[in-house]
């Protein structure tokens, strides 16, 4: 039996979840950011493609794209070279703190050249005003 409180918790944790990160999406596209969904995710040292989780119970997909990170962003670079871009990638974290493997695989994104900077987007109250703070994580 699932316990009504729990159940409750995850679906206000889930939907606040989602608030950040159109918060996070809204405030790079302000920035002059492309910012984009990104499912793909890194395992045994390779790029795959993420797996959708999907509840047989309910038959519903519960998430399309479980990619790590959440996003990527690009914007055109301002130098007068032609076709470069500047890339990031964006992992949103109210917490702003990533697990160890999560760590790991920011780390082999840079490393392999995927994207300039990787950011932690994560909650900073700025008065009543809840901002967004963003961390680089260093190769």
């Amino acid at each position: 039996m699932k316990n009504p409180k729990k159940v409750k918790q995850g679906r206000t944790t889930r939907a606040a979840g989602k608030a950040f990160e159109r918060k996070v999406r809204e405030d790079l596209t302000g920035k002059g950011w492309s910012v984009c969904r990104w499912d793909n995710n890194v395992s045994d040292g390779k790029l795959v493609q993420a797996k959708g989780k999907f509840n047989p119970f309910t038959r519903r997909v519960m998430n399309m794209s479980a990619g790590f990170s959440d996003f990527i962003g690009y914007k055109k670079n301002s130098t007068l070279q032609q076709g470069l871009y500047n890339v990031l990638f964006i992992e949103c974290k109210m917490t702003g703190k990533l697990d160890k493997l999560e760590k790991e695989k920011a780390q082999w994104y840079l490393k392999n050249g995927y994207c300039g900077k990787f950011l932690i987007a994560s909650k900073k109250k700025d008065g009543r005003k809840i901002a967004v703070k963003y961390t680089e994580v260093k190769p």
